[in-house]
């Protein structure tokens, strides 16, 4: 079984899109018999809008999309409560997608092509073979956030952050219970914890678009990400325990709830 996890957080005008285009490319994979039984795992956290709705009316369409419906929110935390959905089931491959097809289906599946002996296998755009549509700004913020990531956390990768990554169980199931519930440095926090338990994880190039309609501040995100890697960093470090002081920083230096 193969377990696509989607977070959704108030998607309803770009999940439609992105069900319809992974449920028809998966499920001709499937009649081909290039690849087994998949699902398209859906978890809504904290959503006002009608995006469960548009989840339900694809989900007549296709018997593989199942969905997991939260109200808190934190795309860290859906992804968590999906990973833990897709092991309780036992599906051999857990990834995960972002909802608004900035990574179309094809990208995915190279994925799955290229996983073989490694433990996960992450898309790339910081890889010059990528191919992306991205605005001056977005790229700006990515290397921004590579540059920290490599000097606090020592990660090889060029890109942590591109929301197209694929496990294979046995590593998810080992790091599960430590992952912390974090909104910007969730994909960090998940390779860093599988670096240290000394899991392969390889880094390909892919394809990706920079899709309209992205809640994504690129003001004030970076600082609140350059805090997640900072709260991060102290956690896994001798100095753990000055966490609690850290946590009491004013509210207009940092949102104290998605750094967690």
């Amino acid at each position: 079984m193969l377990s696509i996890v989607i977070p959704a957080y108030n998607e309803e005008k770009r999940i439609g899109n992105t069900l319809e285009r992974y449920g028809e490319f998966f499920r001709e994979l499937k009649k081909q018999n290039r690849i087994g039984d998949f699902e398209l795992l859906i978890v809504l956290n904290g959503c006002t809008d009608n995006t469960i709705d548009v989840v339900k009316k694809f989900r007549k369409q296709f018997q593989e999309i199942r969905y997991l419906n939260f109200e808190r929110g934190g795309k860290g935390f859906a992804l968590i409560e999906g990973f833990k959905d897709a092991i309780k089931r036992n599906s051999k491959l857990i990834g995960f997608v972002d909802a608004d097809l900035a990574s179309p289906p094809e990208a995915f599946y190279d994925l799955i092509n290229k996983i073989n002996g490694y433990s996960g296998i992450i898309a790339s755009r910081g890889l010059k073979e990528s191919r992306l549509k991205m605005s001056f700004m977005r790229k700006l913020t990515n290397r921004g956030f590579n540059f920290v990531v490599r000097a606090f956390l020592f990660l090889p990768f060029s890109d942590s952050q591109c929301g197209c990554k694929l496990f294979k169980r046995e590593a998810v199931a080992e790091v599960i219970n430590d992952l912390g519930i974090t909104r910007w440095a969730f994909d960090v926090d998940l390779l860093y914890k599988l670096k240290k338990k000394r899991f392969k994880i390889k880094e390909v190039p892919t394809v990706w678009e920079d899709k309209k309609g992205s809640k994504l501040d690129l003001i004030r995100v970076p600082l609140l990400m350059f805090l997640s890697i900072v709260r991060l960093r102290i956690l896994n470090s001798w100095f753990r325990g000055f966490i609690r002081f850290y946590d009491k920083l004013p509210e207009w230096i940092k949102v104290h709830h998605r750094l967690r």
